[in-house]
């Protein structure tokens, strides 16, 4: 079993009971984990899996797919600033696309993973603003390698990855 502490960047429907976990970790990257049973109202997981957490968690990993075993969630941080206007939430939605678009997975980028935080920490405490965008966007091209003084941070990540996430804000 092996244990991390992440950000849930992503949750999807698995079946009538389960979903799939995606995390931003630190030592793994971007991780998709199973939580068999999450939907269940007594499940040990009620209450811990939303978007945006931080938590502990642990997993065992599949040799057959990129499919990891869920076992146990602690979180951490609720970030409940995010929920409080819409806004927010699309904010937090958008640095998860991009991370999303410019991550492979499970590839540790630590410096992804402390920018995702600090940008979702800033939404949770001061809100939504096109300067949080911009700074979050220039911080990822920067990190990426793929900075240009000719072009704005999001026109050179769009060249060197191809059509962005919308940025609805």
């Amino acid at each position: 079993m092996e244990q991390s502490e992440g950000i849930i960047i992503r949750l999807t429907k698995l079946t009538e009971t389960s979903f799939i976990v995606h995390w931003c970790t630190m030592e793994h990257g971007i991780i998709k984990t199973v939580a068999k049973g999450a939907r269940r109202p007594k499940s040990p997981f009620a209450g811990k899996l939303d978007l945006f957490y931080s938590a502990e968690f642990s997993w065992v990993r599949s040799s057959k797919s990129e499919l990891h075993a869920l076992r146990e969630v602690v979180v951490g941080d609720y970030r409940d600033g995010l929920r409080k206007k819409y806004a927010n939430t699309l904010a937090a939605a958008y640095f998860s696309e991009l991370l999303t678009h410019v991550a492979e997975p499970e590839f540790p980028i630590p410096e992804l993973y402390d920018l995702l935080a600090r940008g979702l920490g800033y939404l949770n405490t001061e809100g939504s603003d096109q300067k949080a965008i911009l700074h979050y966007e220039k911080e990822m091209a920067r990190l990426m390698g793929v900075s240009s003084e000719r072009l704005s941070a999001k026109s050179s990540i769009e060249k060197a990855f191809g059509a962005l996430p919308r940025n609805i804000l």
